[in-house]
């Protein structure tokens, strides 16, 4: 699997997969009305901050090509993960985000590659279903870092996967009660 981030590319082996959760809210709006790139890129660091207490910064700038990116700061199971994450897909009903993510543990500063993909279907006239996906898979400088402490990937992977998930599982339904609210005020404009 291929990871890029503007100019620059990262292929990542399947099964060098870190962690894979996705979750699903019912959002009480009209899919219509319902736009996750808006969202994603007025998200404020207050309304971001209150999806997590795990959650600690947001921002969204442009790379140097001009692309839309979102950066994110979160401290996920004592880590710290600064994820740069630049869109690949940017329709009004999925976002997908692929981010060469510095994440510093307490053994020292590694590389984690994140996919964040953000989707909504239709459930009827007035609400819509929410989908938050989050899949990380470990690059080479990953590998390296935790072999260089005796650690082999399916055991980082062992703690580090049920830790990302639970993350997930709790921010999803803030994420959706973000985006209703989004887009609410939206459809009042």
């Amino acid at each position: 699997m291929a990871i890029t981030t503007d100019k620059r590319t990262t292929t990542v082996p399947l099964d060098n997969r870190v962690a894979d959760s996705s979750f699903t809210v019912v959002i009480e709006a009209p899919i219509e009305k319902v736009d996750i790139p808006a969202w994603c890129y007025s998200l404020s660091d207050a309304e971001y901050q209150a999806c997590s207490p795990a959650h600690i910064a947001a921002g969204a700038t442009t790379t140097p090509e001009g692309r839309r990116m979102s950066i994110n700061v979160e401290d996920i199971g004592g880590s710290v993960m600064i994820q740069h994450y630049v869109e690949e897909i940017a329709r009004a009903d999925h976002l997908r985000l692929i981010s060469h993510s510095d994440l510093f543990t307490p053994s020292g500063r590694t590389k984690l590659d994140v996919i964040w993909d953000l989707s909504v279907k239709p459930l009827d006239d007035t609400t819509c279903e929410f989908t938050n996906s989050v899949k990380s898979f470990a690059p080479s400088e990953m590998i390296d870092f935790i072999a260089s402490q005796g650690i082999p990937l399916e055991i980082f992977r062992a703690g580090r996967g049920p830790i990302s998930e639970a993350h997930n599982r709790q921010e999803t339904p803030m994420f959706a009660k973000s985006i209703e609210r989004h887009a609410l005020t939206r459809s009042c404009l």
